[in-house]
């Protein structure tokens, strides 16, 4: 318990997530095994955590054991269905996983390699919140996908109108090859009538580039 206590002091004092205090659910898309459980329970949230890696989504669902609002579903989220893709594991518990390959994410930390490779199918978060019924008390999104975070977005168009925040990370460099970047995101979000309320550094790049967590709230 005092581990639990002390994980989550951690997680609480990381600025971007005290936003989610105000929501009522959470869709996180890139789950690995779960991290922000303990946090999310504590702000009372219902949550649908979204894993592509099959022995990372096993388990993260032995994780969510003890937390009824909270479940996972296995899928890979982009802007189109029912496409095979490569999907490239990283050799760090798959934290850094990725549709793209590594591109300057390895000068910031170049012991992550890509471990293997794997084809998954992709659908959409429009076509995934219909299959799984959540459309209704779920207003806040959470995206850690590794570079891929626009197409997510352009595949969330029909179901955008739900959220009221959407928490991403977000490079404005290119880690990933043909990843997308900050401005990307801050365009399509800011045309789409949000606002970014809330942008906290937490990696950079030798030549200057940064990585950080963003915050767009619904204006």
């Amino acid at each position: 318990m005092q581990n639990v206590r002390r994980r989550l002091r951690n997680l609480v004092r990381r600025g971007p997530d005290e936003v989610l205090r105000r929501a009522q659910g959470v869709i996180h898309i890139g789950a690995n095994t779960g991290q922000e459980r303990d946090l999310y329970a504590a702000f009372g949230l219902r949550v649908l955590w979204v894993e592509p890696i099959p022995e990372v989504f096993d388990e993260l669902e032995r994780n969510l054991v003890g937390f009824p609002d909270q479940r996972a579903v296995r899928a890979l989220i982009t802007d189109k269905p029912g496409e095979t893709v490569n999907f490239h594991v990283s050799s760090n518990d798959g934290l850094s996983s990725s549709i793209f390959d590594f591109e300057q994410h390895s000068d910031i930390w170049p012991e992550v390699t890509t471990a293997r490779s794997i084809e998954l199918i992709t659908t959409t978060l429009a076509e995934l919140i219909q299959r799984e019924g959540a459309s209704d008390g779920y207003d806040a999104l959470v995206m850690d996908t590794q570079g891929s975070e626009l197409l997510v977005l352009r595949g969330a168009e029909a179901v955008l109108s739900q959220f009221s925040i959407i928490k991403t990370e977000a490079a404005d460099f290119e880690a990933y090859s043909g990843c997308c970047r900050r401005e990307d995101i801050e365009h399509f979000l800011t045309s789409r009538s949000f606002e970014e309320t809330s942008c906290t550094e937490f990696a950079r790049h030798g030549s200057g580039g940064r990585y950080f967590d963003i915050v767009f709230q619904r204006v």
